[in-house]
């Protein structure tokens, strides 16, 4: 069963990005699923750590066959001068086994209910670096947070997505606040773990 790495808001920071590699590696993912805020901190954003747009483009060039990225308010035309991938497409449809998903930064498509999103579609954002999972109407909405500058009291984090679910990880690979399994033959089982705080 296929599974991917899903990370968003980097902002610059080659140490988020050399993490998100190595998680990559580290749970042997099929691809990378990044939701925007690639190089560039943003004005509202304090510069983080490590912030070398340059060599977070090129690490991520490395990868460029297995990205699969959409546009996040930070995202420029002059960004994707620079990487050999796709950033300028505000969404994306992604099908993981039967699993339809729309990916999205979450600044013009926001987490709601639209027509086009169908009964047990996944709809993937980043944006507020806060990782969160719901599910409501038919529709499971998750956020894997933010790798290099997380708010709200939350760590860094990453998720890992397959057909069966998706799950939060802190940079050092534990597992993190959200755990979400996808509908079974019986079933559709949902868990929502509340993070600790720190």
């Amino acid at each position: 069963m296929k599974k991917y790495l899903v990370a968003s808001d980097i902002h610059g920071s080659f140490y988020a990005t050399k993490k998100i590699i190595e998680a990559y590696e580290f749970h042997q993912a099929d691809g990378l699923l990044l939701l925007g805020d690639l190089l560039y901190h943003g004005p509202r954003n304090a510069l983080p750590m490590d912030y070398q747009p340059k060599e977070v483009a090129k690490l991520l060039n490395t990868y460029q066959t297995k990205i699969i990225c959409v546009r996040g308010n930070c995202d420029g035309e002059v960004d994707q001068m620079v990487l050999d991938f796709p950033i300028t497409s505000d969404y994306s449809f992604y099908q993981i086994g039967t699993l339809r998903c729309f990916l999205s930064h979450g600044h013009i498509y926001e987490p709601k209910v639209y027509s086009f999103l169908k009964k047990d579609d996944i709809f993937l954002s980043g944006h507020t670096h806060i990782p969160t999972a719901s599910f409501q109407d038919g529709i499971y909405f998750l956020n894997p947070g933010s790798v290099s500058i997380p708010k709200a009291n939350h760590k860094a984090s990453y998720a890992i997505l397959s057909e069966k679910d998706f799950q939060t990880y802190t940079l050092d690979h534990q597992p993190y606040s959200i755990s979400c399994l996808f509908k079974t033959e019986s079933s559709t089982v949902f868990i929502k773990k509340e993070p600790k705080l720190l």
